[in-house]
């Protein structure tokens, strides 16, 4: 989305902090690559999903995750949705999940 209105936007953000960002970015990007249309790289991802958009960033120590649903009403799905994947790939680690 390139609009710069934000009354129509329903945005949210998480850093999860975890030294595997790269991997769980480039994991979450590759499962959905077959239903959703995915661009990403180690360090960005972009997909587009029915609930909306969500952008990915990967530092060396955090999981940077911006959501932007096509309404308010389905930003707790959605955020339910992305975390519950990424958890699943980081099985082994108890990721910290806090939106703003």
């Amino acid at each position: 989305m390139t609009s710069s209105s934000t009354s129509s936007q329903h945005t949210t953000h998480a850093a999860v902090p975890t030294t595997n960002a790269s991997r769980y970015l480039q994991q979450l990007c590759k499962h959905w690559a077959h239903k959703f249309e995915t661009e990403f790289d180690p360090t960005q991802a972009r997909i587009s999903l029915p609930l909306g958009e969500a952008r990915l960033t990967a530092t060396p120590d955090t999981l940077l995750i911006d959501l932007t649903a096509i309404d308010a009403a389905t930003m707790t799905t959605f955020q339910e949705v992305v975390m519950s994947h990424i958890e699943r790939f980081a099985f082994r680690e108890d990721l910290c999940f806090v939106w703003e």
